[in-house]
C-alpha cells in the first residue's frame, strides 16, 4: 500500500488525481507536503489526539471523533501487513480468525463515520477537500481509501512520488 510505484496503473492514477487535486484545494502542493509533515510528528499516533486536528503553517485537518490505542493498532496490523503490497483494493474482512474479525468489526464500526476534512488557513488558497477512512463499508465487504492511508500512514515519499506521476 505505501509503495506508489507498486501500486496497479488504475490506482496510482486515482491517488494521483486526488493528491493533484487536494494540493490544488489548498494552496500548493507544498502545504500538503508541510502537513503531513506535520502529522508525522505527533506521537504517538495523529489519530489519538484529543484535540482532533493538526495544523501546519497554511493548513489544518480536522476530524470528528477522537480514535483510541486499540482501534489503531488493529488498523496499523491490517496497514502493515499489506503495506508493500501491489493490491490496495484488499478486502479487510477476509481473515480466518474469529476474534481479530471480530475486532476489525469493530474498528470499521468506529472508524466509519470520522471524517477528515483539510482546508487552507488563509481561505483564499483554496476551498479545502474531505475524505473518510473507508472507500467501501457493506456487510461482506470493507476497503481502506487510499488517501487515508498515503495521509496517516505512508511517508510524504509517498505523496511526492504521486503528485509526479504522469500517464
Amino acid at each position: 500500500m505505501c509503495n506508489f510505484n507498486k501500486q496497479n496503473e488504475e490506482t496510482k492514477l486515482f491517488i494521483s488525481m486526488f493528491m493533484k487535486k487536494a494540493a490544488q484545494n489548498i494552496g500548493g502542493e507544498n502545504f500538503l507536503l508541510s502537513l503531513m509533515e506535520a502529522m508525522k510528528l505527533k506521537k504517538p499516533h495523529p489519530l489519538m489526539l484529543k484535540e482532533c486536528q493538526i495544523a501546519s503553517n497554511n493548513t489544518i485537518i480536522k476530524w470528528n471523533k477522537k480514535v483510541f490505542k486499540d482501534k489503531i493498532d488493529v488498523l496499523e496490523e491490517l496497514i502493515l501487513t499489506h503495506k508493500s503490497s501491489e493490491n490496495a483494493d484488499f478486502n479487510i474482512l477476509e481473515n480466518d480468525n474469529a476474534k481479530k474479525q471480530k475486532n476489525i468489526l469493530n474498528m470499521v464500526k468506529t472508524l466509519s463515520p470520522i471524517e477528515f476534512v483539510i482546508k487552507p488557513q488563509n481561505p483564499n488558497d483554496g476551498s479545502g477537500f474531505s475524505f473518510k477512512v473507508f472507500d467501501i463499508v457493506s456487510d461482506k465487504n470493507v476497503k481502506i481509501n487510499p488517501i487515508f492511508v498515503a495521509m496517516f500512514f505512508c511517508g510524504t515519499e509517498f505523496t511526492k512520488k504521486s503528485l509526479k506521476y504522469s500517464i
